[in-house]
């Protein structure tokens, strides 16, 4: 079965996710839309529309959406409606009735809804996560994420956390196997938008893990760092060059157990690790293809984007009333 896609938006995003679209074995990009027209010229020559009608229109089995954040419901659910499968840029709609409004409308139709959490598929932190599952950290202490660079014009609508934080909430999440259940913010004002452009967020998984995320719009460099301490050592994942590199728990012997107690551990041995780096971005669009086909994925489901949502509308509202936000356990 060859599935017939269709992609709305053309922006920044929209252009890669058209570039991959023609790559995927098993996928046909049929056709394009986007409403301001098709700025780096992505149609080529493939029918281009100006709404998710026409789209739909054309006759497609599933679509990417890559709309303002703002727009997600309205194109979602229109979807649903047509009986087609969609993968949605994250976060997964603007609002949290929203967000439910579209787990709701792809879920009684039993169709296919995904949002582009896209840290699940960088090769870093994918093998991160499997050296977890193994133990090779033995208990896990700690998980801190820094996330930060310039502001990107593409952002219009929504501030750093759920643009930039919702990133770190749901790979946190998903590394640890393990819900936030408090959270604990602040955020800062400094560009003369609407919307945070910088955020601390302080929070503890569900499993007892303490979780710290810095992230902001105000750095004059990229960073993109993930950093898993635990028992026997720490594993530093740097997403931008999708680099995993294990800082052994040296611990050594000593006379004194008064120093030994108190140092507790000891730099040891470091090694990083030879991966295969696939472009994080494929390999979200196979995982949205083999679970439409009903083929073992690891596509990030709706549900699993409206709980992070939850997680980034309590950053914001702690942030809002200096108050810790508590979770329900099952927010997951």
């Amino acid at each position: 079965m060859t599935i017939k896609l269709g992609i709305i938006g053309l922006g920044m995003m929209g252009r890669h996710h058209a570039r991959l679209a023609r790559e995927v074995d098993g996928v046909e990009l049929v056709a394009v839309a986007d409403a301001m027209g098709d700025p780096h010229n992505v149609a080529g020559s493939l029918p281009l529309y100006d709404s998710v009608q026409g789209l739909i229109s054309h006759g497609i089995d599933a679509a990417v959406v890559v709309v303002p954040t703002q727009l997600h419901e309205e194109v979602g659910l229109t979807l649903a409606e047509a009986g087609v499968h969609a993968l949605i840029e994250k976060p997964i709609a603007h609002s949290l009735e929203a967000g439910a409004n579209l787990v709701d409308a792809f879920e009684s139709r039993g169709l296919v809804g995904a949002v582009g959490h896209v840290e699940r598929f960088n090769p870093a932190l994918m093998e991160l996560r499997k050296r977890l599952d193994q133990g090779e950290l033995g208990q896990v202490y700690q998980i801190h994420t820094r996330r930060q660079g310039p502001f990107p014009s593409r952002i219009a609508d929504v501030g750093v956390v759920k643009d930039l934080g919702s990133h770190d909430i749901d790979l946190t999440a998903w590394l640890a196997q393990s819900s936030y259940v408090e959270v604990a913010a602040q955020t800062a004002f400094q560009s003369g938008r609407q919307h945070e452009d910088m955020v601390t967020i302080s929070a503890m998984l569900e499993n007892g893990t303490i979780i710290n995320h810095l992230v902001n719009w105000l750095t004059p460099f990229k960073e993109r760092l993930t950093i898993v301490t635990g028992e026997r050592g720490a594993f530093m994942a740097d997403t931008l060059t999708a680099d995993l590199t294990y800082f052994e728990n040296g611990t050594v012997s000593s006379d004194w157990d008064a120093v030994t107690t108190f140092r507790g551990v000891s730099e040891g041995t470091i090694t990083r690790f030879a991966l295969d780096k696939r472009e994080p971005l494929r390999s979200e669009h196979e995982a949205f293809r083999d679970r439409i086909l009903g083929k073992p994925s690891q596509a990030v489901s709706l549900r699993e984007g409206l709980a992070v949502l939850q997680v980034c509308e309590a950053s914001i509202e702690s942030a809002n009333t200096c108050k810790t936000i508590t979770l329900g356990a099952d927010n997951e």
